[in-house]
């Protein structure tokens, strides 16, 4: 719907800046299929396979989104470039400029039910889908008006312009969602705070035991790990141990539930010095 709305404002106009707009609406619904798919593939239950879960689906859908955003951004500043040296007239801008303002407001609407949905769901790919609606948003605000301004004044010139302002926009949006996406498929810790509550969680709930160290965690998607090492005493048995590394696990489940825990068991020997361990 919201492509129509475009590519008829477009069509009435024959603005370049509004052409923009529809192609970066064309550039939206690759994305949105994109995140269809990483979200039924990340729901998949563990294989075979891929033991681990498909969870890194939603991280490999938002890296193609933001490949797709670069890619709108630079064929948009191309069409800018060749109607800069060759400006033509607009036709009809109102009628356009109208029926373009309709179509950004629907992207508004569906771009707030993107976010909550995003945060909810924890999902790098609906929120690279957000980000990415959400510049469009701003970008077909910033055309309308300039449209506008550009049918006041008579410029030719401001067209290209805009479109060419759009494009970087645009761009800088790929960018950012790029740069997130690439974290997630390089195995990135948790954040700081996450993980201080789960280093305090482990100190909470294990006691009797020495330290633990060694801990690293990564994310993947909506799915955080984490493993480390637990110290206990070295008389201690193993359904003594493996009791206390339940509680364990129950406790970091109660500050992310989308964590998954592995722990490594070792005799009180094998402590580390203090200041390079979490000591309980």
């Amino acid at each position: 719907m919201v492509l129509a709305l475009k590519a008829a404002a477009f069509a009435l106009t024959g603005s370049v800046a509004l052409l923009s707009d529809a192609a970066e609406s064309v550039v939206n619904v690759g994305t949105a299929l994109a995140t269809w798919w990483a979200l039924r593939v990340a729901a998949r239950p563990p294989d075979d396979r891929h033991p681990w879960g498909h969870h890194k689906a939603e991280v490999v859908a938002a890296v193609g989104v933001g490949v797709l955003i670069v890619l709108s951004a630079l064929l948009i500043l191309r069409e800018a470039w060749e109607a800069a040296r060759a400006p033509l007239p607009l036709v009809a801008p109102w009628d356009g400029i109208a029926v373009n303002a309709a179509a950004g407001a629907v992207n508004g609407l569906w771009c707030l039910v993107l976010f909550r949905a995003a945060r909810a769901a924890r999902s790098p790919a609906l929120r690279a889908d957000a980000r990415h609606l959400l510049a469009d948003v701003a970008s077909s605000a910033g055309v309308t008006a300039g449209v506008a301004l550009a049918a006041v004044l008579g410029r030719g010139w401001i067209d290209p312009a805009l479109a060419a302002l759009v494009a970087l926009n645009i761009l800088w949006s790929g960018w950012r969602v790029l740069a997130e996406s690439l974290a997630g498929l390089m195995d990135e810790a948790v954040p700081e705070d996450l993980r201080a509550r789960l280093e305090a969680a482990i100190a909470e709930a294990g006691a009797g035991a020495v330290q633990a160290h060694d801990l690293r965690t990564r994310h993947a998607g909506a799915a955080a790990f984490m493993e480390f090492h637990l110290v206990v005493p070295g008389d201690w048995t193993v359904a003594r141990a493996h009791a206390l590394c339940d509680r364990i696990e129950a406790a970091l489940r109660a500050e992310a539930p989308e964590l998954r825990v592995t722990i490594h068991v070792e005799p009180e020997h094998k402590a580390k010095a203090p200041e390079d361990a979490i000591v309980i």
